[in-house]
């Protein structure tokens, strides 16, 4: 019987430590910006003896107020508001006459909102966003004597928000920012602080 001895374990090399990255110190992020286009004209009505013209929108404006607790990520609350509308015309009824009614869309929208932060360097900082939360929906079909439509199918109370965003830091408390996704805006773009 050979016994052999057991192999001498090599040394684990020292873990490397990135000496020129200064400590993180959480912060609170607060952004403001415009969106374009507004989804919320898909939540629009359609009537099957009505077909809808051109969509016309404001928005939405974009709130957002976070904590980032770790160089990584961020959680707080998003909020937006945007408004649109459009004319409905009977089959009928060519566009270039006046609409046989009018619709209108005006939404808040109040979200949880997760931001994941991609390394980077110290002027450039990609991100991930996703929010959910409702949606507060006012609605208005009005016809051409001022009545309004009932029976209108209300829109989603779901409200969410998904894009990919890059913050340009212009000093260490302000930057902007531009964001592409789908929700409640498909792009974005405005103002960054950071506290």
């Amino acid at each position: 019987m050979i016994i052999r001895s057991p192999r001498p374990q090599r040394p684990r090399p020292p873990q490397q430590v990135n000496r020129n990255q200064p400590a993180f110190e959480p912060t609170v992020n607060l952004s403001f910006g415009y969106g374009f286009p507004n989804a919320d004209q898909y939540q629009m009505t359609e009537f099957y003896n009505a077909y809808k013209g051109k969509v016309n929108q404001t928005g939405p404006f974009m709130a957002a107020l976070d904590y980032q607790f770790s160089r990584n990520m961020s959680i707080g609350v998003m909020a937006t508001h945007g408004k649109v509308s459009a004319p409905y015309y009977y089959n009928n009824v060519g566009s270039f006459n006046p609409p046989s009614f009018t619709g209108e869309l005006e939404n808040t929208a109040i979200m949880l909102n997760v931001v994941s932060y991609f390394p980077a360097s110290k002027s450039v900082s990609p991100y991930l966003r996703t929010a959910a939360g409702v949606n507060i929906w006012e609605q208005n079909y009005i016809d051409n004597s001022g009545a309004h439509l009932n029976y209108i199918e209300k829109p989603s109370s779901f409200a969410y928000q998904a894009s990919l965003g890059m913050k340009i830091n212009l000093s260490k408390g302000a930057g902007l920012f531009v964001e592409a996704g789908y929700g409640k805006y498909i792009l974005n773009g405005g103002l960054a602080f950071k506290f």
